[in-house]
This record gives structure tokens, C-alpha cells and sequence, in this order.
């Protein structure tokens, strides 16, 4: 670089061949990348890779990332924005690796949440939805949806996410929902399909049953009771499951000694303790449950605190390891043991139900409450027995199956008790503003009433909620549709086994990989203990279980459900032509089974398909179906949060492998969720969520796929106003890497270029990295590691670049003859890299990268985004090239370190005006330093390297052992062009200069002369 001149020397500036690009030095994202987006629209990107894919003839594979669907009902937020970039980055690096990398997006637009927002919209308006026609409604449904399709879509573009825009799926498409009453009828065919009557997930407030995945949990506060069970008898043969005939001696001996004991603890007037924080089910009780193993007690009151229920001289039973705890509830202030009460006394005892024979209750609760063993009872909490109403809970269901418990329905849709229950019929369990109803209330004061409540308590604990509605959700049992995932399928498709479950659990060990593999244990336990698949939904908005069932008939009956492939087929062709909404219409049902059978024997169903099961089918409207899905209609990658496990992940799994035979993917990739800066979850009422559009509008969408490429995105992520202040500045770094390159690229033309043997070992360095970056990040992308990725390019262009490479070459770029080979060895290199690290960084920072492609290779109609990944060779790899240039690494670090402290106290202002002397013990690296000109790699204007012994007063750094450096100032004048200090400057014929920028300034008179003559000429 030129110095200032004085007024006795030339000015050398314009002879030295600085950096010159229009590339700015400020990004100003926000308002430039809307035009790089019309332009990517314009020229059509997408369209035009899906052209060289199919020109191609089949040498670019086809790579598909299958989109699960977002819901389509509000603006985006930072969740979608992580999901989408990363999905983009990796669509886009597959792309640039050579495959034919398609990605159609998606949207989800039946359910629950878009149903809830119009019951929003007709509650302002004072509507009431019951009276709405159902078609209208739907449609009005379906309009929502669009519009939020098309806000979003907008959305998702801005963020630079490349994809079929113009054409993608939508679950409420009539092609899609003809599809997706065609795998439910598979189910209806293969027998998988049945109604049941179980206990389900009920939201009181939406009316509908929940899938796991629609369900969140919060703390709430509930109501807890210890209730006695007094005992209205003894059985002999113990819940009927021994006795008889055939008992021997021992046996009978056994039975009769247990019978007496029993007999004695009801004479005793003995009470079983319950203890549950849903004193609502206690009038569908129908059993209490113990555990063989826990060891219980017969206890006795023996004093009780003021206020009080429990009476002295009481007897009540218990487990031993929470007796002290439940007295303590109870305020009994002193009690006894009196004696072991053993699971032989216990499985034979039938209690009486605590509202037995009170008045106003008709009879409706003088049955016998038997004691059932069950290994679902702990000692953990409560009492030791659990109060069981099969109607209200898995456990208690899975118990009630096994001991045929009779099922209750005194709970309606909308969380209240049947009209006609005895004094509590109608009261609210969940009230319709999702707060507590009365229910839990009366209940407590009725056991009070009848003398069974021994206490009473709140307490807070996690609890199921809508995900929609935020309100509390109850147990209840419904007829639902279920899908057996137990089921043996004789369907010809049992290569990975003969049920959904089996397949399932086979595709998820043998078939998919899973990033990270943890995700494997998560959905592998999920899928190995889940409950078969609840299929229904008591709502309007989807697409309708479309199955007919016979009148008369028993949900067991071999005809219940209506099974004719006619029927099927032409239900399929009606919802291809009119979507879904022809189910409704009066004489669909007659249409359908015009000639198949009689109309009026058969009921048409009217609830819809859980949401999950849509999202579930996609495989086979996109995948299968489209010609842009995948070949053999499974994608590449399934890529989504880690709560689609339990979510779209495992909806897909079980529907493919009940429709298909296995899972619908290869891969699973699963990211974190988003937290703000102090590791929170984001919250409206915290005031701490971040908007992608805002961060957008403020720093441009590179700056958000940064933050997401810079992150690992398998944890949670944090995101601020601080951490995007950091992204910002990494961003700010790399541009200006990515401008020095423009820069010193100004002018390179083919006739430049050296071969690789021919370059200077520095070059072939620079090389050698090349050939393993191309390595690892080809291997990240492949690997989904995008953080790997980014990080391994980021370090690069920071340290071996901007703070070696180019710091050393800048000299031979700038002072350099054009011709020379050193200079013209740099910018072949400078070339090479361009061509790398854009399309390198293209998946990650697309706007970036196109304006840093077209800076230097500008044009109409082409992109950085139409490129591959350049092919490097193999043979740049140097190991022992490498290995020396180690060598000269790590010296350099202590010379320049050295130095730096002599720049720090003034000393010296710049590394040029040093001259120093190394000391270095190591012969392997003293000869490395020899073979290279050492000074230039130090940037310094000359430099000493000796074997001797290092003085005492020479720098040293613990980390670099053996290496000692003395500083000495340069001797000589200061070179008016390139600044070195040597003693040769103003010997030469043009004054101020060293002898290698006179050489180049007589190169370049004499290049002007020829020039002026041949202009002359």
C-alpha cells in the first residue's frame, strides 16, 4: 500500500492494485432483499432446477423434505421461522450437492383451531353455531383458512425460503380430502376400524375428544380427598377368583381363616381410605383398587384436633408408608397400629359406595363396590387404594375391562352431569369459560353430608389443557372410532410385520434414521405403550368419517359397519369432484348406496377425522400422488420439532404402516424449541416474543438464518435483542471476508490462471484446506449439521483467511507486478475460493450469497442458487504440506504476538518497522521457517531465524514451547509504495522504492508506452 508522499517524491498510489468492488460495505438487507425475491420469482429458481433435474436424465437423484403442515390460522412466529429456514438450508445444500432437491409446502386447514377461531367470530356476533347450516359453516371455515394460507405463504417467502410457493398442499384441497377418506376406508376394509366405548381425553369446552398431541399441561389447582369406604360385606372365594370344588384342604383352611378376618374387620366397622384430586368421578366409583404388595394396616384413631371429621376409637385401613401423612390431613393428633391387613383380607371385602342410601338418591348408587388388585396402586401418595370409575381414567378402564366393571355415563359433552343424576344432575364439572364448575364442590360437601369425607385439601399440580382453549380437560367415556393397533392385518403388506404396532416399532429400529438419536428412544417408548388410536372427533370442520353403520346393530356384530368396495369408490370420486362438504348433503347417503344397499338401514356417521390422521395422510397426496412428490412415495426427510413424536411424526408412522406396511421415511430430523435470552419460554403476557417479520424489517432474513444456521438447533434455542446483536456482528465479519475477496478479484480474467504445481506452498495450503472443507461440509449437510457447517466455514474465512492468508498476500495482491507469479497464483486461489464458499454459504445466507455471485458474475437471468457445490479434487489434499505449514502457524502466532506488545507500549506503530530475531529449538520447524521467506509470512520487513538459545529477555508464550523472540527495529529507508523498511529504498531508479517496486514501476511505464503507441498507431 502506498505511503503518503512528501512533496520531493512521486505519488505511487495509483500504481498499487488495491481492492476494487461495487459490492457495499453495508448490507442493508431489509430493503435489498425484496429484490432479490421478484427476481428469484422473475427468472423462476425453482422451476428452472426441477427443468436441469429432468434434463439431467436421471443423474440427479430425487431428494424429498416432506413439510408438515402448519396450521393455518395466524401470523408466523420465531418457531416457524426456525423450522422453515432449516428446513430450507437443507433443501437447498442437497440441491447444490447434486441432487433434484423438492420441496412442496404444506398446510394443515381442518381441526380444531380454525373451527375455534369462526365459534370466536360467531360468539361476538351473538351466533349460534348449532343453528348454522353445517356446509356453511364449513365453508366459511375453508375461507378462513385461504386467507391465512395466503398471509402466511408471503410470510414464509420473505424468509428466503425457496420452494413449489405456487402450488402447494392443502389438506382441505378436495384431492387431499378424497385421499384421506380413501386410507380411512383402508382401515374400514382390513378390519383395524372399530367403536369402542372408553375413556378419552374430553375438552368440556370444545365438546370434542383430544389427541395426545392437542394436549399441554399446566399447573392448576384441584381438590383433593381422603374418602372412607365402609365395608357392606364379606365374600368367601375372594372377587370370585378361587373356591369351588376342586380347592384343597390347605386352600379351604387358607379361605376360611382369610374369611374370618375379614369378617372381623367389618365387624370392627373398619373403613377403606381413599384418596383422589378428582372428587367429581366419585359417583361413577365402581371399585377400589389395592396393590398385593404394599404392605397395610388396621389403624385406630386415637385422638383428633378440634374441627375434626375423624372420630376417636374409629378404625380405619390403610398403607403403612402414608398412614402418618393421611392422619396428619385428617388432624388426628394421636393413633395406633393395631394390625397387618394382608392382600388375602383385602381381595375379599366389598365396600359400600359412599352415597349409598342417602336421601334423594333413588337408588342409584346401593351396588357393591368390590376391592381389585391392580399394579397401577403405589405408595407414593394418597392412601394405598385407589378409588376406580372406569369411566374416567385409563388405569381405572384397563381394570374395569379385566374385572367387567359396569361403565357410567353420567358426565355430558359439555363437562355437567346428566340432567337426571341425583342431586348433582346438571352441575358443571368445567364450566364453559374453562373454569371450575360447581361439580367438584357439591360432591365434597356430600360426602361431609354422609359422614364419609375423613378430609379435605388443594393442591397444585401439572395438569392436561387444551392446547386451543387453555381450559382444564377431563376423562370421559364416549363412543369413540378407534384404529387396533394390535390388530393382525391380513393385507399382504406384513414384510415388517402383521399389526400397526408391529410395523411401527419396525420401521422406526430397522428402517429410519434418527437426527438426533435420541429421537429414536422418544417415539420408540411412545409408540411401544400407546393406547389404540382414537379416530374420532365431535366436531364440524374436517373431513368426515366416511363409514355407514347398520341400524339395530351392536358395535360387536360381524354387519355393523358397512363394508363394499362400490361404496368406497364412489365416495373417493365424489370428494375429487365436490371435497368433502358432499357428506353432509341430505341425499348423499342415497347416492352412495343407490343399488349396494338399502339407505334406511344404514346411519351415515357424523363425526370427523382427528386432525392428526390428515396431517398423518400426506404422505399419500404428496409423496404418492404428485409429480413432484417422491418416486417410491416415501420422502428423505421428515423434519419438525420434538414434539411431533408424540405429534405429525407418529400420526404418519401409524398411518403408513397401517396403509402401506411402514413408515413414510428415511430420515427424522427434530429441532428445540425457541426461549428469549434468559432460557424462558416466549409468552405474550411476558412481553417476551419475538416476531420474525420485526426482526426482518430491522436486520433483513440473512440475519434470522443465521441465528438459526449458528445455533445447535437439536437443544432449545435462545434468541434476543443481544444474541441478534452477536448474530449481526458474525454476519458483519463474514461480509467483509466475502467484500476483500470481490476486491482482489477486480479484473481476474482465465489468462491469469497458474496451475496448481505451480503455486507457491502458501497456495497449495490454501488448496489443501479447500479439498477438506469440501469434506466436512459436504458431510455436515449431509449430516443435517448446519451449525457444523457454518461454524467450520466461519472459522475459516476469520483465522485462516482474513487473519493468515490474507493478511500475508495483501502485499503481493497490492505491490506485486500483475504478471508476477506470486500475485497471479493469489487470485487463481482468490478465484477458487469465491467459487467455494459462495455456494458453500448459499444454503445458509441465499440473499448474501446472490448479491456476492452476481457482484462478480453479473447477469440477467442467472443465480448462485442455480449452481452445484464445484467439484474439488482430491489430490489438493497435502498432509505434509500441512504438516509444515503447522509449523510456520505456530511460530508465526509468538512473532506476531511478540510484536503486538511492541505496538501496544508505541514502540512501533505497525509490524513493517520490525526486524526481529526468532529463536527456535526444534530442528523440523526451524527448517520449515528456512524454507519459506518467513519475514512475509510475519509481515515484517526482515527477519532473523536462529538454533541459538533464546536470550532471557525474549517473548515466549507457554503454548508455543521452544520458540523465543527478540525484537529489533528494521534498518533501511521506508518504501514510498509498499512501506517495507529496507536499506536498499532510494538506490533505485524511481525514488523512494525498494528494488521490487522499481522493477514493477518500470514494468508499468513500459506498459503505458506500448499502449500510448498502440493508441497512436
Amino acid at each position: 500500500m502506498a505511503a503518503p508522499t512528501s512533496s520531493d517524491t512521486p505519488d505511487y498510489r495509483d500504481t498499487v492494485f488495491l481492492p476494487q468492488t461495487d459490492f457495499p460495505m453495508r448490507a442493508g438487507l431489509p430493503q435489498r432483499e425484496p429484490d432479490w425475491l421478484a427476481r428469484w420469482a422473475r427468472i423462476g429458481i425453482y422451476d428452472r432446477l426441477r427443468d436441469k433435474a429432468a434434463a439431467a436424465d436421471g443423474a440427479r437423484a430425487p431428494f424429498v423434505l416432506h413439510d408438515g403442515p402448519p396450521y393455518a390460522n395466524g401470523h408466523l412466529h420465531i418457531g416457524h421461522a426456525l423450522n422453515k429456514t432449516i428446513k430450507d438450508i437443507v433443501v437447498r445444500s442437497h440441491q447444490m450437492m447434486g441432487r433434484d432437491a423438492r420441496y412442496v409446502p404444506g398446510w394443515d386447514c381442518h381441526g380444531l383451531p380454525i373451527e375455534w377461531k369462526i365459534e370466536e367470530k360467531y360468539r361476538q356476533e351473538g351466533r349460534d353455531k348449532d343453528a348454522v347450516d353445517m356446509v356453511e359453516f364449513r365453508q366459511e371455515c375453508r375461507r378462513f383458512a385461504q386467507e391465512w394460507v395466503a398471509i402466511q405463504r408471503d410470510e414464509f417467502e420473505r424468509m428466503g425460503i425457496t420452494g413449489a410457493w405456487d402450488r402447494p398442499y392443502l389438506t382441505m384441497d378436495y384431492h387431499a380430502e378424497a385421499v384421506i377418506a380413501a386410507e380411512f376406508m383402508k382401515l374400514l376394509m382390513n378390519g383395524s376400524l372399530y367403536q369402542g366405548s372408553k375413556p378419552v381425553m374430553w375438552s368440556p369446552v370444545e365438546k370434542t375428544a383430544l389427541a395426545e398431541a392437542e394436549v399441554e399441561y399446566h399447573d392448576h389447582t384441584s381438590h383433593t380427598i381422603w374418602v372412607r369406604f365402609g365395608i357392606a360385606s364379606v365374600s368367601r372365594d375372594a372377587y370370585g377368583l378361587r373356591g369351588g370344588k376342586d380347592e384343597n384342604l390347605d386352600t379351604m383352611e387358607s379361605i376360611s381363616e382369610s374369611y374370618a378376618r375379614r369378617k372381623d374387620l367389618q365387624n370392627q366397622n373398619a373403613k377403606v381410605v381413599i384418596w383422589t384430586t378428582t372428587p367429581w368421578t366419585i359417583p361413577q366409583n365402581r371399585a377400589v383398587a389395592f396393590n398385593p404388595s404394599i404392605a397395610y394396616g388396621l389403624y385406630q384413631v386415637v385422638g383428633a384436633a378440634e374441627g375434626a371429621t375423624a372420630e376417636p376409637g374409629e378404625r380405619l385401613v390403610m398403607a403403612d408408608a402414608l398412614a402418618e401423612g393421611v392422619m396428619a390431613q385428617a388432624k388426628v393428633t394421636e393413633f395406633t397400629r393395631l394390625s397387618d391387613v394382608t392382600a388375602a383380607d383385602l381381595e375379599g371385602l366389598v365396600l359400600s359406595h359412599p352415597f349409598r342410601a342417602i336421601d334423594g338418591a333413588e337408588g342409584e348408587w346401593d351396588y357393591d363396590v368390590p376391592m381389585l388388585p391392580g399394579d397401577h396402586v403405589t405408595d407414593e401418595a394418597g392412601t394405598g387404594f385407589v378409588h376406580t370409575a372406569p369411566s374416567h381414567g385409563d388405569d381405572d378402564y384397563q381394570l374395569g375391562l379385566r374385572f367387567k366393571l359396569p361403565m357410567t355415563y353420567n358426565v355430558e359433552p359439555d363437562g355437567s352431569y346428566r340432567k337426571d343424576l341425583p342431586i348433582f344432575g346438571g352441575q358443571a364439572i368445567i364450566a364453559p369459560d374453562g373454569k371450575d364448575g360447581p361439580a367438584n364442590v357439591s360432591v365434597i360437601k356430600q360426602l361431609a353430608w354422609a359422614g364419609a369425607l375423613l378430609a379435605k385439601g388443594k393442591v397444585k399440580h401439572s395438569y392436561p389443557h387444551s392446547w386451543r382453549s387453555k381450559a382444564p380437560l377431563i376423562y370421559r367415556n364416549t363412543p369413540q372410532w378407534f384404529a387396533a393397533i394390535d390388530k393382525v392385518l391380513d393385507d399382504g403388506m406384513g414384510q415388517y410385520g402383521d399389526t400397526i404396532r408391529a410395523r411401527a416399532l419396525a420401521s422406526v429400529d430397522k428402517l429410519v434414521t434418527w437426527w438426533p438419536q435420541s429421537g429414536r428412544n422418544r417415539i420408540h417408548s411412545m409408540v411401544e405403550n400407546r393406547p389404540d388410536w382414537v379416530l374420532s372427533r365431535q366436531r364440524a370442520w374436517g373431513v368426515p368419517l366416511t363409514c355407514f353403520v347398520k341400524r339395530g346393530a351392536k358395535p360387536t356384530d360381524a354387519d355393523f359397519l358397512l363394508r363394499d368396495a362400490r361404496v368406497n369408490d364412489r365416495i373417493t370420486a365424489a370428494f375429487e369432484t365436490d371435497g368433502a362438504d358432499v357428506w353432509y348433503h341430505p341425499d348423499f347417503k342415497a347416492q352412495m348406496l343407490d343399488g349396494i344397499a338399502d339407505p334406511d338401514a344404514y346411519d351415515k356417521v357424523t363425526d370427523v377425522l382427528d386432525v392428526w390422521f390428515d396431517s398423518g395422510s400426506t404422505h399419500a397426496f404428496v409423496l404418492r400422488d404428485r409429480a413432484d412428490g417422491a418416486p417410491d412415495g416415501i420422502a428423505d426427510v421428515y423434519l419438525e420439532g420434538t414434539d411431533q413424536h408424540r405429534g405429525w411424526f407418529q400420526s404418519s408412522l401409524l398411518q403408513a404402516s397401517a396403509t402401506r406396511g411402514r413408515a413414510p421415511y428415511r430420515n427424522v430430523v427434530t429441532h428445540g424449541f425457541t426461549l428469549d435470552e434468559k432460557g424462558m419460554k416466549m409468552s405474550k403476557s411476558l412481553g417476551n416474543t419475538i416476531v420474525p417479520a420485526k426482526v426482518i424489517e430491522q436486520y433483513g432474513a440473512d440475519i434470522l438464518r443465521l441465528w438459526v444456521a449458528q445455533a445447535d438447533y437439536t437443544a432449545d434455542q435462545r434468541i434476543g435483542p443481544e444474541i441478534l446483536k452477536g448474530t449481526a456482528d458474525s454476519y458483519r465479519r463474514l461480509r467483509n471476508t466475502l467484500r476483500f475477496l470481490l476486491g482482489a478479484l477486480h479484473g481476474f480474467d482465465e489468462a491469469e490462471r497458474v496451475a496448481v504445481e505451480d503455486m507457491p506452498e502458501l497456495e497449495q495450503w490454501v488448496l489443501h484446506r479447500l479439498a477438506q472443507l469440501d469434506h466436512q461440509v459436504r458431510k455436515g449437510y449431509d449430516q443435517f449439521d448446519f451449525q457444523g457447517v457454518f461454524q467450520t466455514l466461519f472459522q475459516f474465512c476469520t483465522l485462516d483467511l482474513s487473519a493468515f492468508y490474507f493478511d500475508i498476500r495483501k502485499d503481493a495482491l497490492y505491490c506485486d507486478a500483475a504478471d508476477s507469479l506470486r500475485r497471479r497464483a493469489a487470485r487463481t486461489v482468490l478465484d477458487m475460493l469465491h467459487h467455494r464458499l459462495v455456494t458453500w454459504l448459499a444454503p445458509i445466507l441465499p440473499f448474501t450469497m446472490e448479491d456476492v455471485w452476481l457482484s462478480r458474475f453479473p447477469s440477467d437471468d442467472d443465480s448462485v442458487h442455480l449452481q452445484d457445490f464445484p467439484a474439488t479434487p482430491a489430490d489438493w489434499l497435502n498432509e505434509p504440506l500441512a504438516a509444515k505449514w503447522d509449523h510456520v502457524r505456530r511460530a508465526r502466532r509468538v512473532v506476531t504476538a511478540a510484536l503486538e506488545v511492541k505496538r501496544t507500549d508505541k514502540t512501533i506503530g505497525a509490524s513493517l518497522e520490525a526486524a526481529p530475531v526468532v529463536h527456535v529449538e526444534n530442528a523440523e520447524m526451524l527448517a520449515a521457517l528456512k524454507s519459506v521467506t518467513f519475514a512475509d509470512i510475519c509481515i515484517t520487513s526482515d527477519l532473523a531465524l536462529t538454533r541459538d538459545p533464546a536470550p532471557s529477555e525474549a517473548f515466549r508464550m507457554a503454548e508455543a514451547p521452544g520458540i523465543g523472540v527478540v525484537f529489533e527495529t528494521a534498518e533501511g529507508a521506508k518504501c514510498q509504495r509498499c512501506w517495507k523498511i529496507l536499506p536498499d529504498v532510494g538506490t533505485h531508479s524511481h525514488p523512494g522504492v525498494c528494488a521490487r517496486c522499481d522493477t514493477v514501476l518500470a514494468k508499468t511505464v513500459q506498459a503505458s508506452t506500448v499502449q500510448a503507441s498502440t493508441v497512436q498507431g
